[in-house]
């Protein structure tokens, strides 16, 4: 029989399925990873095809049957995050952050402070987010994609080698070890030198508020390879939106 739920979900990816329908997957506050069909949503007559557009926050309504995918029979938007969608910069920012949760969070279990991250990373560049050099490089996405890792229990140890448990100078980084490692520990197979500028730059990306704001070239660099080094290793993937 199934039963029919509530659920405050944001449509992290859109993919086509047959001849009018599209297949979701959502991240919802109430369970997590959530993938549904919406069928007939891309005829023009759809009642609610504008309102599941990637990146869109809605109240759904999803029927739960025997299969996998959950169907969708009805939609009412809270954040349509349109002006996202409609800058190039941002929207590519934005694509980053969504596969990094799809893969770091795969399954349907709730984790209330993942969704309300990702709903204020995406109201963050909804406010006329200044474009940068390098999408990949942007503050927001990496201390977004940063505190994701933390939440999954990958979070860089930073504060003294992961190496040796030295404490002191810090000059390189390993995924193997966990975090930032001493001049001895960085010559290890999967270690790479980071400056102590960079290093500082990480750790506050990790620890304050999310938010707007420049970061340096070098260090930008350099936390990119922080995340990129902890996804391989830990969780055994690459994001494909790093390498567009």
């Amino acid at each position: 029989m199934g039963r029919t739920y509530k659920a405050d979900a944001i449509v992290l990816r859109s993919l086509r399925f047959g001849e009018a329908d599209r297949v979701l997957h959502l991240y919802t506050a109430e369970r997590g990873r959530v993938n549904a069909i919406a069928k007939g949503v891309r005829k023009t007559t759809s009642r609610f095809g504008a309102r599941l557009e990637p990146l869109t926050r809605a109240q759904l309504l999803l029927h739960e049957g025997r299969g996998e995918l959950h169907t969708v029979s009805g939609a009412d938007i809270v954040a349509s995050h349109a002006g996202v969608r409609g800058q190039p910069y941002a929207l590519a920012v934005a694509q980053i952050g969504s596969e990094a949760v799809l893969k770091l969070f795969p399954e349907p279990e709730p984790h209330p402070r993942v969704f309300d991250g990702l709903v204020r990373f995406l109201d963050l560049l909804d406010r006329d987010l200044d474009d940068g050099p390098d999408p990949v490089r942007d503050g927001v996405g990496l201390g977004f994609q940063l505190k994701l890792l933390a939440l999954a229990g990958y979070l860089p140890h930073l504060d003294s080698c992961a190496g040796c448990g030295s404490g002191g100078a810090l000059v390189g980084y390993s995924a193997v070890a966990g975090g930032a490692v001493c001049g001895p520990c960085a010559t290890e197979e999967g270690s790479f030198h980071v400056s102590p500028e960079s290093l500082a730059a990480v750790a506050a990306l990790v620890d304050r508020p999310l938010a707007a704001g420049p970061l340096p070239p070098g260090p930008a660099a350099d936390a990119v390879r922080v995340v990129e080094a902890t996804y391989e290793y830990h969780g055994g993937f690459r994001l494909r939106t790093l390498h567009a």
